[in-house]
């Protein structure tokens, strides 16, 4: 089984655009019905820049029909990025205490805040699990974390934090995939049963991401696809990622996706293919035309 969706039905470029919902489709619970009328999966983005509460996650579970699959990205402390205290919950950044202008790293949080963090993201996605549409925790690790005991110790904390969870691990530290620690980091995922996620991104950039055709669960493999555009890939001064992603795949180039995917079909049960190419309707239209050549 081969699911198609993108990263976020609700990108302010994509709605800006007009052009993937139709003009009678205004507000966010009209969006996502409409998204899920057309694709049998999503990635929340949201849940990186601040956790979700359960009542979000149980109107998403409301507004979509049954088989539905949502994956949901990590909280940013937990993939080794900084964050401001104003993202914590109310309670928790007033316990900490911390400067609201100075960046915090998970490392800067006592032992009790990171286990409620933990705690919040778990009940947080409950009312999905409940409504058997959680796919699994997209683990998208901050670029500085490299192949080093210490971060492999962090992974190994979020697979015991998420017990029985499916995990998808994606590095954006080139470090994991060089020729002498390649095979370790494949064998470290499949022991801590996650899943490694398949990167398609621009070459010829630093951090430049290998794409490794590789299963480490059998349960769920997944292809993400952050589009080619190696001119803003790592461009400064941004105002939105929709334009460090902007990038339209050409059908020769999604047709020659197809033998990896076959390959990651052979071996996984399920097959999750995600366009984070988000710049207006790239994502959508790119997966619907993957949808068809898979069909």
């Amino acid at each position: 089984m081969i699911l198609v969706g993108t990263a976020s039905w609700a990108d302010k470029s994509l709605v800006d655009s007009g052009k993937f919902y139709p003009p009678e489709v205004k507000n966010a619970e009209e969006r996502l019905r409409y998204y899920a009328g057309h694709f049998p999966l999503v990635e929340v983005d949201s849940s990186y820049y601040a956790l979700p509460s359960p009542t979000v996650a149980q109107a998403w579970a409301e507004r979509t029909p049954e088989g539905f699959v949502f994956n949901v990205k990590a909280f940013r402390l937990f993939t080794g990025h900084q964050a401001l205290p104003k993202v914590l919950p109310k309670d928790l950044r007033e316990a900490l205490g911390a400067e609201p202008n100075k960046n915090i790293y998970l490392r800067d949080l006592p032992a009790e805040i990171r286990e409620e963090l933990w705690q919040r993201m778990r009940e947080a996605i409950q009312p999905l699990k409940d409504a058997g549409k959680f796919g699994c925790w997209h683990f998208q690790f901050a670029p500085w974390l490299a192949f080093h005991p210490e971060n492999r110790a962090l992974l190994e904390d979020c697979r015991r934090q998420l017990a029985d969870d499916q995990l998808a691990v994606e590095f954006r530290n080139h470090s994991w995939y060089e020729q002498k620690h390649q095979r370790y980091t494949l064998d470290f995922l499949s022991e801590l049963r996650a899943s490694h996620v398949v990167v398609d991104a621009p070459r010829g950039v630093k951090p430049e991401i290998p794409t490794v055709w590789a299963v480490t669960d059998a349960r769920l493999a997944l292809l993400r696809l952050h589009g080619r555009n190696a001119e803003t890939w790592n461009k400064k001064g941004l105002k939105t990622s929709s334009e460090r992603f902007n990038y339209d795949y050409s059908d020769e180039e999604l047709g020659e996706l197809l033998p990896g995917l076959r390959q990651l079909n052979e071996q996984a049960s399920q097959v999750d293919v995600l366009f984070n190419n988000n710049h207006e309707d790239q994502g959508q239209r790119n997966a619907a035309s993957l949808s068809r050549m898979l069909r």
